[in-house]
C-alpha cells in the first residue's frame, strides 16, 4: 500500500525543485508501487553528505511503499559528468571501480532495506548492461534518438564548452550513457522514474525522451535543490574538509559535529529534507529551535538522527556522550565507548607513571603546551584542568588525581584545547 500523498509531502519538505508533470506524478505515486532511481558514481570508495540526500530519499519512497534502485555508475563513473565542473575528472580503471563499489554497497545497505520483500531496495550497476554493449549498437540505438541541439543545450556542458579547458567528447557522451540508464531500467525492471539532484535535471529528461522514443512508454523525473553549505558551495568530496560516510576517512563524532554546527539560517532545512521523522515532529523541533536557538535543539537533533542512520545507533550514542565531555561534561563518567571515541578525536601521550609527579614536564610532553615555559605562565593562569579539576600555580603533582579506567587522564586548556595521558607503570 503506497502512501497516498508522498508527492505532497516531498513539496512541504523542500524536495521537489524540477518535475514532470506534477499532477501525473502525485497521482502515479499514489496508485501502486514504482520504481525509482537515484544514481551514484564511484568515483571514490566513499559516499559524502553531499550523497545523503539521495540514500534518505530513496527511503523515503521504500517506507512508502515504492521499490528503490540505488544504480553504482560502474561505467558512467569511468566517464565523469561534466556537471559543476570546470575541467576534466581523472579516470579511474575498473579495479578501483569495482573497489569503490563494494565500499558505497555498504553504506547503502545501512540506509536502504535490501532483504527480500515487495519493495526490497535492489543494487544495480550501469557496468552491466553498458560495457557489454558494442559501439556502432550504441550508437545507433541510442545516439541516434538524441540532436547534439538538446544536449548543448545543457548548461553544464554549454559552460564547458565556452570555457578554456573545453569538453572532451568522453563527457560529452555522459548523458547520452545516464539517458541509456534509464531506458534499460524501464525495460528491465520496471523503473519508471529517476530522481536527482537539480543538476541531473538535463540527464533525467534525457533519459525521459528515449524512453518514450524506444519504448513508447511514459516515464517521470524529479530533482530536488541540492545540499550546500552556508554561503552556497555544493557539499561534496571536493569541497575543503569534505565529510564521508566512511568512519574510517570521517569519524561518527567528526561526522555528528559537521551538522552540530549546522547554521540556524540552514538547520531548518536541512531537517525538513532529511529527517525521516513525520514532517509535523520536524516542524515542532524548529518551532522550538526558534524559540531558543542557544541551545541547538535542531541541531542535536538532526546530528543525533544522522549519524544513527549512516554509523548505527551505539556509535551515535558515543559521539554525542564523547561531544557531552569535550564540551564540559564530568569524563570521570564516561562510559567506555564515549571515552574511546575522545581518546581517539583528541590523541594520547602515554607517560610513566612517575611523570604524574612533575606537572610542568608533563604539560610540556603534550601539544597543549609549547615549552616548560608556556605551561608554567598557563598554571598560573588557572588554563588547565584535569579530569574536570582545575589546576594552579600551587599544583605540583598529578598522582592523587583519580584516573578513568585506571590509567587515563583528561587535560583541557582552555574551552575546547583537550589531550588524554595515559599513565603507565612506574618508570
Amino acid at each position: 500500500m503506497t502512501a497516498p500523498d508522498l508527492f505532497a509531502e516531498l513539496e512541504a519538505r523542500g524536495l521537489v525543485q524540477d518535475s514532470t508533470d506534477p499532477a501525473a506524478l502525485a497521482a502515479r505515486l499514489a496508485s501502486c508501487p514504482l520504481g525509482a532511481y537515484v544514481g551514484f558514481d564511484p568515483t571514490a570508495d566513499s559516499l559524502h553528505v553531499g550523497h545523503l540526500l539521495g540514500q534518505i530519499t530513496l527511503r523515503r519512497f521504500q517506507l512508502a511503499g515504492h521499490r528503490p534502485y540505488p544504480l553504482a555508475g560502474g561505467a558512467t563513473g569511468m566517464v565523469g559528468d561534466p556537471g559543476g565542473r570546470s575541467e576534466e575528472r581523472n579516470l579511474l580503471d575498473r579495479i578501483t571501480l569495482d573497489q569503490n563499489i563494494a565500499g558505497i554497497k555498504r553504506q547503502l545497505e545501512r540506509l536502504l532495506d535490501f532483504e527480500p520483500g515487495p519493495f526490497r531496495a535492489t543494487l544495480v550497476d550501469n557496468a552491466d548492461w553498458t560495457a557489454p554493449m558494442p559501439v556502432l549498437d550504441f550508437l545507433r540505438d541510442v545516439g541516434k534518438h538524441v540532436t547534439v541541439n538538446q544536449m548543448i543545450a545543457k548548461e553544464s556542458v554549454r559552460s564547458r564548452i565556452e570555457s578554456e579547458h573545453g569538453i572532451s567528447y568522453t563527457e560529452f557522451s555522459y548523458m547520452l550513457l545516464q539517458a541509456n540508464d534509464f531506458r534499460w531500467l524501464c525495460e528491465h525492471h520496471d523503473v519508471e522514474l529517476q530522481m536527482g539532484g537539480s543538476d541531473q535535471w538535463g540527464n533525467i529528461t534525457a533519459g525521459i525522451d528515449l524512453i518514450r522514443r524506444v519504448l513508447g512508454r511514459a516515464a517521470h523525473g524529479l530533482t530536488w535543490p541540492l545540499l550546500t553549505l552556508p554561503g552556497g558551495a555544493k557539499m561534496g568530496k571536493s569541497a575543503d574538509g569534505a565529510v564521508w560516510l566512511d568512519p574510517e576517512k570521517t569519524t561518527p563524532y567528526r561526522f555528528r559535529q559537521f551538522w552540530v554546527q549546522a547554521t540556524d539560517d540552514e538547520v531548518g532545512g536541512y531537517l525538513r529534507r532529511l529527517s525521516l521523522h513525520p514532517l509535523g515532529e520536524v516542524d515542532e523541533v524548529v518551532a522550538e529551535h526558534e524559540r531558543a536557538p542557544e541551545r541547538r535543539l535542531a541541531q542535536r537533533a538532526l546530528a543525533d538522527e544522522l549519524t544513527a542512520l549512516v554509523h548505527g545507533q551505539e556509535a551515535a550514542d558515543a559521539a554525542a556522550e564523547a561531544a557531552g565531555v569535550l564540551f564540559g561534561a564530568d569524563p570521570l563518567g564516561a562510559s567506555a565507548e564515549a571515552f574511546a571515541v575522545v581518546r581517539r578525536e583528541v590523541g594520547v601521550t602515554s607517560v610513566p607513571a612517575d611523570a604524574l609527579g612533575d606537572v610542568i614536564g608533563l604539560l610540556a610532553r603534550t601539544p597543549l603546551a609549547g615549552s616548560n615555559g608556556d605551561a608554567r605562565r598557563t598554571l598560573a593562569q588557572r588554563g588547565y584542568r584535569v579530569n574536570g579539576q582545575v589546576l594552579d600555580e600551587s599544583t605540583t603533582s598529578l598522582a592523587d588525581v583519580p584516573r578513568i579506567e585506571g590509567r587515563y587522564l583528561v587535560l583541557r586548556r582552555g574551552k575546547t584545547s583537550y589531550h588524554v595521558v595515559e599513565c603507565g607503570a612506574e618508570g
